[in-house]
């Protein structure tokens, strides 16, 4: 699968050149175009994590998480929305085989969106569930083929008890329909990955069969093989993944701009010949190289984790989504920097360095990478339950 992965890396950075000339296209439709889309198809984007079963690549992670750092290097939206498929493909591994060979009946380039909240209702009927709700945040909706939700589930009006009982949160089930059974609502009016489409999506009084059902948190793949069997300790990997791309991306606009000569107003030298500038750029790369080498050794780690069987845990868990509030906050102060940096001139909209601080600040909110998240890390670590080291 190497050479497939050097030959996918090769063909995006032949299409890096082309994407700078249509950033204002892709933040005022506030989507990627569908031509776009259909290069990523070619490319073989969508397919980097299905199943060789079902015609995918089946890539080990670590490679697939290259393929969405470069392309978070061109441009965080469509970093955003490779990640997000990316971990669609996985999500859906947690369903039935049979609904999981409906959703690739068609082949391997199935786009997948949908959001992880818990924003809709499944009352138990007859034949499955009826489900109403609405879910904020569906990057790629536009695109998508099939989309996701997750629902409280519900019986005669009350929710049913999850895993830790009556005293326990309510069971919470994820669900998904072919795109056309959903609405889209036009609210992605944002100010950071305007590219990624992220509308709510909307579903009435549908009735959706058992099958289509699956348990994120208790769940049994219909899979075999490493990528499957725990989607949770995954997830915040591919997080990184695009945090990384889109910093590397600020980093290299913003030499790209000394390097023309500019000299800032009331400056006494050019930029790439002032000591404080250089100073500062160097700071900068040694944070981007300890962020690179942090997803990195992640990476490896829990890949070597889902090798041997052993990624399902909740202290690797909470240890991905650790580094990935990490590595998240730091790519975000490596963008301030550069905006910083870049002076008065990246102020404009036509200025990358602008786009690169909104785009990092925006997945910074995402779920997985918000702060909040040390909190259940700490939690586990005074119970002594964390590995000591992202090798452990």
């Amino acid at each position: 699968m190497t050479h497939e992965v050097d030959r996918m890396l090769d063909e995006i950075r032949k299409l890096a050149p082309s994407i700078p000339s249509r950033t204002a296209e892709i933040e005022a439709a506030r989507r990627m175009p569908p031509d776009l889309v259909e290069t990523l198809k070619a490319i073989g984007i969508y397919r980097m994590f299905v199943p060789r079963s079902h015609g995918g690549m089946e890539l080990d992670l670590p490679k697939g998480l290259r393929v969405i750092v470069e392309l978070a290097k061109i441009d965080g939206a469509l970093g955003w929305l490779a990640m997000i498929a990316s971990g669609g493909a996985l999500f859906a591994s947690l369903l039935h085989i049979r609904t999981y060979d409906q959703v690739y009946a068609t082949g391997p380039d199935v786009i997948l969106a949908g959001s992880s909240q818990p924003a809709g209702t499944a009352q138990a009927v007859t034949g499955g569930w009826r489900v109403s709700g609405r879910w904020p945040f569906a990057s790629g909706c536009q695109q998508a083929e099939w989309m996701m939700g997750f629902c409280t589930m519900t019986k005669d009006g009350r929710p049913l008890p999850g895993c830790a009982g009556e005293d326990g949160p309510p069971l919470v089930r994820g669900f998904i329909l072919p795109a056309s059974e959903w609405r889209i609502e036009d609210t992605w009016h944002v100010a950071g990955l305007k590219g990624s489409g992220s509308h709510h999506i909307a579903i009435a009084d549908k009735i959706v069969p058992e099958r289509n059902f699956f348990d994120i948190e208790n769940g049994v793949p219909c899979l075999p093989g490493p990528l499957y069997q725990s989607v949770l300790e995954l997830i915040p990997v591919m997080h990184s993944a695009f945090s990384v791309g889109v910093a590397e991306g600020a980093l290299g606009e913003l030499v790209a701009l000394a390097n023309t000569g500019r000299r800032q107003h009331r400056a006494v030298t050019a930029m790439r010949d002032s000591e404080l500038f250089q100073a500062e750029l160097g700071r900068v790369e040694a944070d981007l190289r300890a962020a690179q080498a942090f997803m990195e050794v992640q990476a490896a780690s829990h890949w070597g984790h889902a090798q041997a069987g052993t990624i399902n845990d909740d202290a690797l868990r909470m240890q991905s989504t650790q580094n990935a509030v990490w590595i998240a906050s730091t790519c975000v102060r490596i963008a301030d920097a550069c905006f910083a940096l870049g002076g008065g001139s990246a102020l404009y909209d036509v200025s990358p360095l602008q786009r690169r601080l909104r785009d990092l600040h925006a997945g910074a909110q995402h779920v997985v990478a918000q702060q909040r998240n040390y909190a259940a890390v700490g939690r586990l670590l005074l119970e002594d339950l964390v590995p000591k080291t992202a090798a452990g």
